[in-house]
């Protein structure tokens, strides 16, 4: 495809990132949607609030340094990409004093509090044009959880934020690829009823997977959950839809890293 312009696009527990690629040789310019300041999705997750800082740090590393990416019916030569940021322009649920573990009185702003990961390049997610790009991707972050829907109060119960919902809609209508990681891939198996999801697995195997419970609530709300290792993703091709599990597992970085980047690796093979 070396006339073909591939648009990209990721959000991040708050942020969206798009890419764009112009011919084998071109520019990728990508969209990444923030949930918000940084937060982690182990460990207690009560101290979370929003996008996971390494889980944005690595999407970006793998669309930013996709040089190194084959995609299927491309050459080989190098690639290179461009982020645009969004983010919903909504209230956090709450707000976390990281010194003391816990939340605070304190209101703030999910595009504002975004803003400081993408130093000020952001746009609000409700102008994200789906027609512009070719993809999405959601790192995750627990803001996924209490900013982009309401999980951590409501499980599989849950409401997803309208321009989420919307966003997640068009792009599955479109048949473009979406890919999420860590917490993320409950919104899929809370707006697309029947698809295949991973957050790892459906055990605490080894005490690696304290989480292990959302993969039966994705099971309950009529998905399929599949067993996978923190260095790999799951394709549910029908769908479109690379999930991998990333921080849901305890697991060294370089493994998540791993895991990251073959989601997406598999969601440009899409595209």
């Amino acid at each position: 495809m070396p006339d073909r312009l591939l648009k990209f696009s990721f959000s991040n527990a708050g942020t969206t990132q798009h890419v764009q690629k112009t011919g084998c040789q071109g520019t990728a310019e990508v969209g990444l949607l923030c949930t918000g300041g940084q937060a982690r999705s182990r460990g207690d997750h009560g101290a979370g609030k929003g996008s996971d800082i390494h889980d944005y740090g690595t999407v970006l590393k793998f669309l930013n340094g996709n040089r190194h990416v084959v995609v299927a019916g491309s050459s080989n030569s190098p690639r290179h990409s461009k982020v645009k940021i969004f983010a919903p322009n909504i209230e956090q649920r709450d707000v976390v004093d990281h010194l003391k573990g816990s939340p605070t009185e304190e209101k703030r702003n999910v595009l504002v509090e975004s803003a400081r990961l993408a130093r000020g390049n952001i746009q609000d997610l409700a102008e994200l044009k789906v027609g512009e790009f070719d993809a999405v991707i959601f790192p995750g972050g627990f803001g996924v959880a209490k900013n982009l829907c309401s999980w951590a109060v409501d499980g599989k119960n849950c409401t997803v934020n309208e321009h989420v919902n919307s966003t997640l809609q068009a792009f599955h209508s479109a048949k473009k690829p979406i890919g999420l990681c860590c917490i993320s891939p409950v919104l899929a198996a809370k707006i697309f009823p029947g698809c295949e999801v991973t957050v790892g697995q459906d055990k605490n195997v080894d005490g690696r997977f304290p989480d292990a419970e959302t993969a039966s609530a994705i099971a309950e709300l009529g998905c399929k959950h599949i067993c996978k290792n923190v260095n790999e993703s799951h394709v549910d091709k029908a769908n479109k839809i690379v999930t991998t599990c990333a921080f849901m597992c305890k697991a060294p970085l370089h493994e998540i890293f791993d895991g990251i980047g073959t989601m997406v690796q598999e969601v440009l093979k899409l595209a």
